[in-house]
Formats: C-alpha cells, structure tokens, sequence
C-alpha cells in the first residue's frame, strides 16, 4: 500500500510549533532562526515530505503550465520546436500541455477551450491551415491569457508573435534561380487564409519586379498542402502556356510531393524543373532527388524566442494589456543551397 505524503501540519504537530513557522523556513524565509531552520528541515527529510504544488500553484494564482497547440506533431519542424519549447519551459520551471489541431479550425477551437479549463498561465500557438474565422484567438484576452503565435501567424493586429522572414528569404530564392539561368518561374503557395502564404506572395512579386521582369498571376497555385492538392497545383502550373522551368513551393514537403509525382509520370515537361522550398528538412540530406535550395526557417530558434516572450509575458502581466508593446519579433531566413546538384543551369 502506498504511503500517504507527509504534510505540514503533521511537522508542526511533531515539533508542536504553527505550521506557518514550518512553511517559512522550508521557504527560508529570513523571520525564521538558523537553528529552528534546520531542524525543521531536518524533521521533513527524515519524513521524506514533498511540498505540495498543487496548493502552492493555487496560492500563487499561477499552474506553472504552459499551453501549446501545433497543427502536426509528425512534421519535422513542428517537432524540432517542441524540443525546443520543453527544454526552454523546463529551464524556467514550467511545465509544457502539447495539443495537435491536425490542421482543423474546428479541433483548434476546442483546443483552445480545454487549455482555459485547464488554467494553463500562457499559450503558444502555430494556427491551422483551415482556419478562416479568429474569434477564438480574441477571446484568450478577456481571461488575461498571454499568447504568442509562432511560425504560422494569424491575419490579426495586436498580437505577440514570431516568425522567420519569409519574404525576404522567397526575394532570395527567386533570385537565385534568375542566377541559375530561369526567366519563367512559377510557384505552388499554401491556403491564401495563412500570412506566410500572402508573405511568400508578396516576395515572389517584388523579387521579379526588381529584376524587372512581368509578374504573372497565372503562374501561382494555391495548395492545401496535402500531396493531392500539391499535385493538382502542379498539374496547374504545367498545363500553363508559358510552362515553368522552377518552381518555388510552400515547403520541402509540397516540393517532395510535385518530384515525386514528376519523377513517377515521367513527366519531363521539355526540361527538368528546378524546385526551391522552404524549411530545408534535416531528411533532405538523405535524399538522392531534392530541391536544389530550400530556405532554413529555424524552426528551434523560433520556439525559443516564442517561449522566452511568452514566460516573460507571464512573468509581467501588465504587458499584455499595453497595445504599444505587443513583440513582433523576426527570425532571419537562410537560403542554403544543395550541394551535391549534378543538374545543369538552366539556358
């Protein structure tokens, strides 16, 4: 039978003193003398007594807890930042509640509501591909709830977030390719409800407006990031009169999923197509048929600074309520290049 935990009174009863004398000096509150300290330390060793965080959580009006809700713990960025959160939570003694929303703006919503009932003290989110509507997001305010957005930011004003740079870092990829010889580039975005998706839109334009060539809209497909609609955008962009010969996708993943499907059909569409990605996946290392660049998103570095604004947050409630100090901070995107390309510039 297990043994019930050793409480305070219990301390005070044997040493008949208050409990509130016990509570200071296992505190080491300075009231309390070096040697009644000691003995009562000495006393809740000896009884193996564990402090009750339940109760000191409570008193403190804080969980020591904090939410995060990601829409795929599967994908490699998401669970690089995981790592990264839990570490930099457990360094300041929180504890991390991990939620998937699997993409769904239905399951975030639910989401969203469990971690109030579970009084988490902040929340980190990166939002769902589907999500339209953001009134859950504003309803964290009215229970004081610090949140910060990290990576996948919502379309909304006044809101902590970080992200990585993804316009400038799609101004670098484009022009990458316009060095590797291409004059007709298309690109697959994602779901046009994301901000990276506008972000990686609006780079697109200006990097082909500075090398003063036409923007083409017909040359843009919108993915739901699911192999299929990756393919369908594909598919898109190939039957297009003025046929690509490189395509910048969302990410590493629509990119795998377009050579894939290229590789598999045959299709060679006159030339083989240069792919730039984002997110430069660990696996890509791995693979003998990649993108020739992808750009590194830092999806750890991200996470840190996230959950460091949001424990400081936490930490100085009174910033949440400040319109003038919500933290927009921004990651530096890196192009990197594929090594070991046996492909030729394209003429």
């Amino acid at each position: 039978m297990a043994e019930r935990p050793v409480t305070i009174k219990e301390i005070a009863d044997i040493l008949q003193i208050a409990t509130s004398t016990v509570s200071r000096a296992l505190h080491d509150h300075p009231s309390i003398g070096k040697e009644m300290k000691a003995k009562i330390k000495k006393l809740a060793a000896d009884l193996n007594y564990q402090p009750n965080h339940t109760a000191i959580s409570f008193q403190k009006g804080k969980t020591y807890t904090i939410g995060v809700i990601i829409p795929e713990l599967s994908e490699i960025f998401f669970s690089s930042a995981i790592s990264a959160i839990e570490e930099t939570a457990y360094a300041r003694n929180y504890t991390m509640l991990l939620a998937q929303s699997h993409d769904s703006e239905a399951k975030e919503k639910q989401l969203i509501e469990k971690m109030k009932k579970q009084r988490v003290d902040g929340l980190l989110i990166s939002v769902s591909k589907s999500t339209r509507s953001f009134e859950h997001f504003e309803s964290l305010k009215k229970f004081n709830i610090p949140t910060v957005f990290f990576d996948r930011i919502p379309p909304i004003q006044e809101i902590h977030s970080v992200a990585c740079s993804i316009e400038t870092g799609t101004v670098e990829a484009v022009n990458y390719l316009l060095k590797r010889g291409h004059r007709v580039i298309g690109m697959i975005n994602g779901p046009s409800t994301l901000l990276a998706s506008k972000e990686r839109k609006a780079g697109f334009v200006e990097a082909l407006v500075r090398n003063r060539l036409k923007f083409d809209p017909t040359l843009v497909a919108e993915s739901d990031l699911t192999e299929e609609g990756s393919i369908e955008a594909l598919n898109y962009l190939l039957d297009n009169k003025r046929q690509p010969s490189a395509i910048v996708t969302f990410n590493d993943y629509v990119a795998l999923y377009a050579m894939k499907y290229m590789r598999q059909s045959k299709i060679k569409n006159g030339k083989e197509i240069d792919f730039v990605s984002y997110a430069n996946l660990p696996l890509l290392d791995y693979l003998e048929s990649r993108p020739v660049a992808s750009v590194e998103q830092f999806p750890a570095l991200q996470a840190r600074k996230a959950t460091d604004t949001l424990l400081d947050l936490i930490s100085h409630p009174g910033r949440t309520q400040d319109v003038q100090a919500f933290y927009k901070i921004v990651v530096e995107s890196k192009l990197v290049e594929n090594n070991n390309l046996t492909g030729k510039l394209h003429k």
